[in-house]
C-alpha cells in the first residue's frame, strides 16, 4: 500500500479520505502549505495529492519546494525572505522531490506556467472517480519504486566503474612501485654488501694506525702537525660509528623496498600462501612516518599481540590493501579526536592503536585493528561499510577504504569484518578469513 499526502481543502480531504483509506493505502492530510511541507518532510510520502482548484493553497509555490531548489521561487522570490513555507533544505531535493506529485485540476485552469511538465508527474480532473484516483495512486507508487531502483542501479553502476578505474589504477600502480622498487633494490644491496668488507677495512686499518703509533715514538713534525689538523682519535672513534650508521640506514632502506615488494605483489597468479604477521608489519612499515607526534597529537603507539598463525590462502596484494585502508582510517580517527580535544587534554591523550591475531575455530584467524579515539554513533557503525552512505567523524579519503575493505574481505575473500564502537574504548575492527579456499 501506498504512503499518500492530500493537500486540499476540507471538501475535497473528506472526497479524498473516503476513496482512499478504505484500500487500506496509509493516509495524511493538510489543509494548507505549510502544514503539507511540515507533514511532507516528516512523512515521506509516495505520492502527493493537491487540490489546485483551491483558493486558500498556493499548489505552486508548494510543489516548487517539495520538487527541489533546481527550480525557481515565483515572482524571484528568495526562501527565508517573504516566503510563507520556510527555507528550503537538502531533505526537500532527496526525498520529498522524488514523490509522485498528482495535481488536482480542471481543464481550463492552467495558462502560462512554463516548468508545469517538470513539476506535476500527472493530473487528475474533478469531479474525482474512485476507479481513476485508485489506478493513478497504483501508478504514481510503482513510478517512485522504478525511479529509486533506477537511481540504486545508477549508483551501483558508477560504484563499479570507480571499482574498475580504481583497480586498473592499483594494478599499474603496483607493477611500477614494483619496478622502481627493484631497480633501487640493485644499488642499494650492492651498498649494503660492501659496507661489511669497509667496516673490516676500516677496524683493521684503525689497528694498523695504532701499532705505527705505538712502534713509532718520536714521529716528525709534519706528522704530529697532521694529527693535530685531523684530530686523528676523534676521526678514528667516530669512523666505524659511521660505518654503522651506514648499515643501519641502508638496512631500513633495503626493509621498506622488501616491504613495498611484498606489499604491491601482483595477484594475477590466484591465490597464494600468505603471513598476515608479515604483511601487517609490512603495512605498518610503510605508515611508519604517520606515527611520530605532530601538532596537536603526541606519538601513536602500535601494540602488537600477534598469535602463532599459519599461513593463510588469500589474494596477499588485497589483503595488504584491506590492512593498509583499517589502519589509515585508525590514524585518522586518532588525528580527529586529538584535534577535538582542549589543548590541555590533548597534551595528556595517549593514542594507541592495538592489532592482535589469533586463530579461531581452526578454520580461519581473527584480526583485530583497534583504536582508542572517539566512538562513532550507531547509525554511523550500521553505514561504515556502504560505499553509497559513508559515515566518518571527518573528511579523510580513508573512509572509502573501509568499504573497499570490506568488498575485499567480504566479497572476494569470503570472510568477515565488523565494526565496534563504544564509548571511552574507541572504535574495533574485527576480520576473520578462512585458512583456505580450495
Amino acid at each position: 500500500m501506498a504512503k499518500i499526502l492530500a493537500i486540499a481543502d476540507d471538501v475535497t480531504l473528506g472526497v479524498v479520505q473516503e476513496l482512499l483509506l478504505g484500500e487500506g493505502h496509509e493516509l495524511k492530510v493538510a489543509s494548507d502549505g505549510k502544514e503539507a511541507l511540515d507533514l511532507a518532510r516528516k512523512f515521506s510520502p509516495d505520492v502527493i495529492i493537491c487540490d489546485g482548484t483551491s483558493p486558500q493553497i498556493n499548489w505552486l509555490d508548494v510543489c516548487r519546494l517539495l520538487k527541489g531548489d533546481s527550480l525557481p521561487y515565483p515572482s524571484g522570490t528568495p526562501p527565508g525572505n517573504g516566503n510563507p513555507y520556510g527555507e528550503r533544505d537538502s531533505f526537500a531535493s532527496r526525498e520529498l522531490g522524488a514523490a509522485y506529485f498528482m495535481l488536482l485540476t480542471t481543464p481550463d485552469q492552467f495558462t502560462g506556467v512554463e516548468e508545469l511538465d517538470a513539476l506535476v508527474d500527472d493530473f487528475l480532473l474533478k469531479p474525482i472517480v474512485k476507479q481513476e484516483l485508485l489506478g493513478r495512486v497504483r501508478a504514481g507508487k510503482r513510478s517512485r519504486e522504478l525511479r529509486a531502483q533506477l537511481d540504486l542501479a545508477q549508483q551501483e553502476l558508477q560504484l563499479s566503474r570507480d571499482r574498475m578505474l580504481e583497480s586498473e589504477k592499483m594494478s599499474n600502480l603496483g607493477e611500477l612501485v614494483s619496478g622502481i622498487a627493484h631497480e633501487i633494490n640493485n644499488p642499494i644491496t650492492f651498498i649494503y654488501s660492501n659496507l661489511t668488507h669497509v667496516q673490516t677495512y676500516s677496524t683493521d686499518l684503525i689497528e694498523l694506525l695504532r701499532l705505527y703509533q705505538k712502534q713509532l715514538v718520536n714521529p716528525g713534525s709534519e706528522i704530529l702537525q697532521k694529527q693535530q689538523d685531523m684530530d686523528v682519535e676523534f676521526v678514528l672513534e667516530d669512523l666505524l660509528k659511521i660505518v654503522s650508521s651506514m648499515r643501519t640506514g641502508s638496512d631500513r632502506i633495503r626493509q621498506i623496498i622488501l616491504s613495498v615488494q611484498d606489499f604491491s605483489r601482483s595477484d594475477r597468479s590466484g591465490w597464494q600462501l600468505f603471513d598476515v604477521s608479515d604483511g601487517l608489519e609490512n603495512t605498518l612499515l610503510l605508515l611508519q612516518h604517520r606515527l611520530p607526534a605532530r601538532e596537536g597529537r603526541r606519538d601513536i603507539k602500535v601494540v602488537k599481540e600477534y598469535g602463532n598463525l599459519p599461513q593463510i590462502e588469500c589474494y596477499a596484494g588485497l589483503l595488504n590493501q584491506a590492512f593498509l585502508n583499517i589502519i589509515n582510517y585508525a590514524i585518522d580517527a586518532l588525528e580527529d579526536y586529538s584535534q577535538e580535544l582542549e589543548e590541555s587534554e590533548s597534551v595528556k591523550f595517549k593514542p594507541v592503536i592495538l592489532i592482535s591475531t589469533k586463530v579461531v575455530g581452526g578454520q580461519g584467524i581473527a584480526i583485530e585493528i583497534a583504536d582508542n579515539g572517539m566512538a562513532m554513533n550507531e547509525d554511523m557503525t550500521a553505514q561504515i561499510f556502504d560505499p553509497f552512505l559513508i559515515a566518518k567523524p571527518a573528511s579523510h579519503s580513508s573512509a572509502l577504504g573501509i568499504a573497499v575493505s570490506y568488498r575485499i574481505i567480504v566479497d572476494q575473500h569470503k570472510g568477515e569484518l565488523k565494526c565496534f564502537s563504544e564509548p571511552g574504548k574507541g572504535t574495533r575492527f574485527r576480520i576473520v578469513i578462512p585458512l583456505r579456499h580450495s
